[in-house]
């Protein structure tokens, strides 16, 4: 892939941002009377139908080898089924805009899982920004804990937003296997969603999960946003810039949501924050400013 100019690898970023900091408290709408892995499996079924149709409207082959396939099933499960299961479950129990920042710890996550199973390096510089990140991943913890009162709901909501994020690092893993068997960003991204719901179902089926639909314009209109540019949009961008510039920077549209998912989650969720979380917020968009001064390395 032709290197891409850093000014339209920063709309992407911007784009999926904004998006993406709509989705965190789009998410709770979704909560509710429908069981949080039904509506996982509408949301990415859907959005799987829109881009592999997408695909094949467009001429792009829907076909791929053993070895795609392999990755596309592994990027689906952590990505697509566990990484969105712990999301919903952890939205349960604390303010979404807590998730949306401790999703900022990704940045280190998949620089380290890089670094150590596939042996990539980094700049020093990448480094020390998803380190500052990671900071303000722990002063949000600490902030959301002294809230709650170490109350034993935020506890539980702040461990499943951990492996939350411990699962979409090892999804990026099989992303970048995908990448090197050759396969198609988007037909790789629709066939992921697509197995991601094919384990849903299993588990759903295993678990007896009661597949109720809530009609009201608040769910369907959510759902509409979370699986269209929630998913096939934003999803897009984010692997296509992973592959163009490097999965720490992709990664690191997480770190630019917590602003946008802290004002909407004040609004409409009634969330308050002290010094302790804006000092977390301050760390995150402080690493993400140094990550993208990071120069690409392998």
């Amino acid at each position: 892939m032709k290197s891409v100019p850093s000014s339209l690898a920063l709309g992407a970023v911007v784009v999926c941002a904004l998006i993406w900091g709509t989705t965190w408290y789009a998410i709770t709408l979704q909560l509710g009377a429908v069981d949080p892995i039904a509506s996982i499996i509408y949301r990415f079924g859907l959005a799987a139908l829109v881009l592999l149709g997408f695909c094949h409207l467009s001429g792009r082959s829907l076909k791929l080898t053993p070895a795609q396939h392999l990755a596309a099933a592994g990027q689906g499960l952590f990505t697509f089924a566990i990484d969105y299961a712990f999301v919903y479950w952890a939205e349960e129990r604390i303010a979404s805009a807590v998730v949306a920042v401790v999703f900022a710890g990704l940045a280190f996550l998949n620089l380290a899982l890089f670094r150590l199973i596939l042996r990539q390096k980094a700049a020093r510089l990448a480094w020390l920004g998803a380190f500052l990140g990671l900071l303000g991943v722990v002063a949000m913890f600490g902030a959301e804990l002294m809230r709650a009162e170490m109350e034993a709901r935020a506890l539980v909501g702040l461990g499943l937003a951990l492996l939350a994020v411990l699962a979409a690092g090892i999804g990026n893993l099989f992303a970048w296997r995908g990448q090197q068997a050759g396969g198609g960003v988007l037909s790789m991204t629709g066939w992921a969603m697509a197995y991601g719901v094919g384990f849903l179902l299993i588990y759903a089926l295993i678990a007896r999960t009661p597949f109720g639909f809530e009609t009201s314009w608040t769910y369907v209109l959510s759902l509409l946003h979370l699986s269209v540019l929630g998913s096939v949009v934003a999803f897009g961008l984010y692997f296509w810039l992973a592959r163009a510039r490097g999965d720490a920077m992709a990664a690191y549209i997480s770190a630019l949501t917590p602003p946008l998912a802290m004002g909407i989650s004040v609004v409409f969720e009634g969330a308050r924050f002290g010094l302790l979380a804006f000092l977390g917020l301050g760390l995150v968009l402080a690493g993400q400013a140094l990550l993208l001064r990071a120069p690409k390395t392998a």
